[in-house]
């Protein structure tokens, strides 16, 4: 399905790195970053930028906290189209510095926020707005709010300068239905902006509801290589590229990093379809109780572990 406005982000450094506290080698970014700039993806997200008192530096791996410096060492004598984001998280931050965007490797930041912060996401995109970058605002944990709050929040960011909002399914609880309404209502709360699409893979739903996404008119797309990314991970970048049969897209490079990385990562990191995540997509919950289980001597209770969650629903 070849559209041109559609413009595709790869999240595999920042989301992936939650399944492992972003313990990723400058190797791995670098190759990572080659690949997605030879395939031809229109972004890449490299991890956050937060505030160090809120989760000190020590606490994670190098690739948590991604600053300009070390962007831009790894970016360093590759050719590139590619932009880069960053994401903020605006729950976790009260002050933020960012350099104009004419001082920094960084072309877009993308404000994270839940329904409740978004007085405090409006806040950061305008401060990254008036510095000169591309903005988004990704509503998580949608399937768990009350559509009168969303409807609210989004009205309030109508009247904002912010270019993308993404429906973002983080309990991986949607189905197609539920994403043809939630697009279609983004669609008509928030004339002029463009909406992005971003899905978890607890029901196998993550590339079909991306693709539902897309057919009602999102026009941003994340993926992350293999579909790497907590628990159940993400929809994965290789089926979308293979989707959208843009001519500009390469996928022999995808194909080399996933081959030369992604697979021995597998051997020792955990993502992907499995019946914990399974479970707390179809009860709306978020994953940290099944990733938490994944790494007890229980791991393979699925029957207990679905009563436990039921029942304090």
């Amino acid at each position: 399905m070849f559209r041109e406005k559609i413009k595709v982000l790869d999240c595999t450094i920042r989301d992936g790195g939650l399944i492992n506290n972003h313990y990723f080698t400058d190797e791995f970014v670098r190759a990572v970053y080659k690949a997605v700039s030879e395939a031809g993806i229109d972004y890449i997200e490299m991890g956050y930028r937060s505030c160090r008192s809120f989760a000190p530096e020590s606490d994670y791996g190098p690739w948590k906290y991604c600053d300009d410096e070390k962007i831009s060492r790894i970016i360093d004598g590759i050719e590139s189209t590619t932009k880069i984001s960053i994401m903020v998280d605006a729950h976790r931050v009260k002050d933020q510095q960012f350099k104009p965007v004419d001082q920094s490797p960084v072309d877009m930041i993308r404000v994270a926020t839940y329904v409740k912060d978004i007085d405090k996401a409006i806040a950061m995109l305008n401060i990254a707005h008036d510095l000169g970058y591309e903005t988004t605002v990704n509503i998580m944990a949608i399937s768990a709010e009350i559509e009168k709050d969303l409807v609210e929040a989004l009205e309030q960011l109508a009247e904002t300068p912010v270019q993308v909002v993404y429906v973002v399914d983080s309990f991986g609880y949607f189905y197609c239905e539920q994403i043809e309404h939630i697009v279609k209502l983004y669609r008509k709360l928030l004339p002029g902006k463009e909406i992005g699409i971003h899905c978890h893979n607890n029901q196998q739903l993550a590339f079909a509801n991306t693709i539902e996404g897309i057919i009602h008119d999102a026009n941003y797309v994340d993926g992350s290589l293999y579909g790497i990314g907590r628990g159940a991970g993400n929809c994965p970048l290789e089926l979308v590229m293979g989707f959208l049969k843009n001519p500009k897209f390469r996928l022999e490079p995808i194909l080399k990093v996933i081959e030369d990385y992604m697979l021995p990562m597998r051997k020792e990191l955990e993502w992907g379809y499995m019946i914990p995540y399974v479970i707390t997509g179809i009860l709306n919950e978020h994953p940290r109780a099944a990733i938490a289980m994944r790494k007890t001597k229980d791991k393979d209770k699925y029957a207990e572990f679905y009563e436990q969650i039921r029942d304090v629903m």
